[in-house]
């Protein structure tokens, strides 16, 4: 099996970045999000994300499997060393690795870009 690789997003992988962002919000996985997004929003998401916030994408074989994001915290002077940060994993995918290996980037990245410190919120699934 080919391993997977880890890079920078570009414009090519936005509707598959998308997709699977559609699949968290379908899902309630990874978002407080209830409404899927169309082309439109994410290609203005994405113009917000480049330099200090980038975007990230999991590729196996070609196919995108998965991203991960820096985000912009809060908009707050205070707050310019911290990121919140986002990882989304392709529905049929998940549970097999994809988002520590996208995680493990990320870390790497942090120091690059000058966070002190990752937000992330973690939604437990209960029945």
């Amino acid at each position: 099996m080919e391993e997977l690789r880890i890079r920078l997003a570009t414009l090519h992988d936005i509707e598959d970045v998308l997709s699977i962002y559609n699949e968290g919000i379908e899902d309630r996985v990874a978002t407080l999000e209830t409404e899927t997004k169309d082309l439109t929003y994410m290609l203005n998401w994405f113009q917000n994300h480049q330099n200090r916030y980038p975007v990230i994408v999991a590729e196996r074989l070609g196919e995108i499997t998965g991203w991960a994001s820096l985000n912009k915290y809060n908009t707050r002077k205070a707050y310019d060393g911290v990121a919140d940060l986002s990882v989304y994993i392709k529905r049929t995918l998940r549970g097999k690795g994809i988002g520590g290996k996208l995680l493990s980037v990320l870390k790497h990245m942090q120091k690059k870009m000058i966070f002190i410190k990752l937000f992330f919120q973690l939604f437990l699934l209960t029945n």
